[in-house]
This record gives structure tokens, C-alpha cells and sequence, in this order.
């Protein structure tokens, strides 16, 4: 990848213009030239706005298009979390839960989604081990919430892995960066086997088949870029 030139930010905001410009996207951030399934678009369209969505797994597009580690971001205007569980008791860990939440970023966001609606859920004589995968970094907000939530939930270990990183050359998520890390998150970015992860756990697939994952051809690319820029931000 090219290096980042001064004028990187305007470069990458002139891109933003342009695709919102050129692409219609739905209320949930969807491109929708793209999406073939008559019966799929309807569903975008139609799917009211502003609500936390639960799940197991979610569909094929929406996977496609929200946890695409591009380097801007444009029509993605939600966030995708999918979570695994591991509860650990007497030295033994046991997968105890799986899901995905979704948001709008006009409202609750997911990892705060996650506090209210699945931490609740926790018992404090157990210790929890989380894992998100998220389609993007927490904003500032969030990762305010995650530490005072790290603090005083003291059986909760959490590990974040993001596909790319939200805003992160505002200096305001940056400071929020370093302070999860600080808190005792670990935070990383997703690389081509967590994609495929999230593909084969928390995906749709066709009944009775098994689709293999077919990586983006920028992928690697665009992991070692954000890799590099989240690296830079907690050093």
C-alpha cells in the first residue's frame, strides 16, 4: 500500500463524497446495485430503523458489505457485533453462547447493546471470557462505556477484533484508543482468518450448504494498513 501523503484525510473525505454520491445505499448501509435477491432488497428497504438487532447469524450481504475492511466507509452507517461466550468454571472453559448484534448509529450502539441486553445475563461467581468481532472500532462514547464496564466487572475479560478503524484520525478516538488498552482490552485487528471465522460461525448459509469463504482481493492489504495505523495510535 502506498504511503499516507499530508493530504490523505481530503483524499479519503473526496472518496467518501463520491461513492455516497454514485451509490444508492438503504437505511442500513447497504449498496443497492449490488444485492441481486429481489427478496433481499425488499428486506433492507423495509426493516425499520434505529433498533438493536439479535441473532445467531446474520445475512450473507450484510456480512459482505458492513465487515469490509475498506479504507473508508461510506453508506455503513451501522454496526455489526458478533460475540462468542466462554464461561469458565473450575479450570474448565465451556462455550456457553454465540450471537450477533446490529445497530444504528443513531441510537444505542452495539457495544453498548451488548452491556445492557447480554452482560445482565452474567453470573458473578463465574469468569467470562468475551470476544467480540466487530465491523468497526468502538467510538469514543463506547469505549468510555467498555471501561468503566471493564472496571467494575471484574470476572469479565473481553477481546475486540475490529475489521476497520472508525475515525481513528480524530485525536478524540485516538485518546479513547489508548485508555481501552490501558483499561485492560485487548484490541486488534481482524485478519483474513477472523473474516473467514465470522463467515463459517455467524453467517447464513444455504440450507443443507456449506459455501467456502471467498476473501476480497484488498483484504490483506487493508489489514496491514489499519494493523499499522492502530499500532502507531498505542505505542
Amino acid at each position: 500500500m502506498a504511503p499516507v501523503t499530508p493530504d490523505h484525510s481530503s483524499s479519503m473525505a473526496q472518496k467518501e463524497e463520491a461513492a455516497a454520491a454514485a451509490a444508492p445505499v438503504s437505511q442500513n448501509g447497504e449498496d443497492l446495485e449490488n444485492l441481486d435477491d429481489p427478496e433481499k432488497l425488499k428486506e433492507l428497504i423495509e426493516l425499520p430503523p434505529f433498533e438493536i438487532v439479535k441473532g445467531e447469524r446474520l445475512p450473507v450481504n450484510y456480512f459482505k458489505f458492513q465487515f469490509r475492511n475498506v479504507e473508508y466507509s461510506s453508506g455503513r452507517n451501522k454496526t455489526f457485533l458478533c460475540y462468542v461466550i466462554e464461561v469458565q468454571s473450575k479450570g474448565a472453559q465451556v462455550q456457553a453462547s454465540r450471537g450477533y448484534l446490529e445497530d444504528e448509529h443513531a441510537t444505542a450502539h452495539a457495544e453498548e447493546a451488548f452491556f445492557n441486553t447480554i452482560l445482565p445475563t452474567f453470573d458473578p461467581a463465574l469468569q467470562y471470557n468475551v470476544t467480540w468481532y466487530v465491523s468497526s472500532s468502538p467510538c469514543a462514547g463506547c469505549a468510555d462505556r467498555i471501561i468503566k464496564t471493564l472496571s467494575k466487572t471484574k470476572n469479565l475479560r473481553l477481546l475486540i477484533l475490529v475489521g476497520r478503524l472508525f475515525m481513528w484520525e480524530e485525536p478524540e478516538v485516538q485518546m479513547a484508543l489508548k485508555k481501552l488498552k490501558e483499561a485492560g482490552c485487548r484490541l486488534r485487528i481482524m485478519k483474513p482468518q477472523d473474516f473467514e471465522y465470522i463467515w463459517q460461525n455467524f453467517v447464513e448459509q444455504e440450507e443443507g450448504e456449506s459455501k467456502a469463504f471467498q476473501p476480497w482481493e484488498d483484504i490483506q492489504e487493508n489489514f496491514l494498513y489499519y494493523e499499522e495505523k492502530l499500532a502507531d495510535i498505542l505505542k
